[in-house]
């Protein structure tokens, strides 16, 4: 199954809610050539908020991925409360929501540190170049750190000045 993260993008959008890139697409967003195989976001979590990803993604066969039995989404009014994040499995491929970022924080501290983005299918906020590199930092796994050594180059590179000639 291919991972389709512009239609995941634009169902999450259309579903109003309020989101933040982070992880593989946004280091990818930011100019560095990386494979990534999910899509990963920060949202604020909360009965609304975890309402609309289900309504997102109802019709894609969503299942929590890192359960052993691979259980289907199924939200009840006593999980509101308890979710931190979700890990799922759709037939767009993978989305992760995660209510906090490693570096960064909570979902307030994540949006004061992400720009907008415009595309073809709509307007994304993606955590900044500098919040993304603080959070594969302390993240800390070998292809995080991988990232950082792009981004910091990609950094390094768009601080020079430009020759003339």
């Amino acid at each position: 199954m291919a991972q389709n993260d512009q239609a995941l993008l634009t169902r999450l959008k259309d579903s109003r809610l309020e989101f933040v890139v982070i992880g593989g697409v946004c280091v990818v967003y930011h100019g560095a050539a990386l494979a990534t195989f999910d899509l990963d976001i920060c949202c604020p979590f909360g009965e609304e908020n975890v309402r609309r990803i289900e309504s997102a993604v109802q019709d894609l066969n969503p299942v929590h991925r890192l359960t052993a039995n691979k259980l289907s989404l199924e939200m009840t009014r006593s999980s509101f409360g308890l979710l931190k994040n979700l890990y799922l499995q759709t037939d767009l491929g993978k989305l992760d929501c995660l209510g906090e970022v490693a570096g960064i924080g909570n979902f307030e501290s994540v949006i004061k540190q992400s720009v907008v983005a415009n595309f073809s299918y709509g307007q994304f906020r993606f955590l900044s170049l500098d919040a993304l590199i603080a959070a594969k930092k302390a993240f800390g796994r070998d292809r995080d750190l991988d990232a950082v050594r792009r981004l910091l180059a990609i950094k390094e590179k768009s601080q020079r000045p430009q020759d003339l000639f």
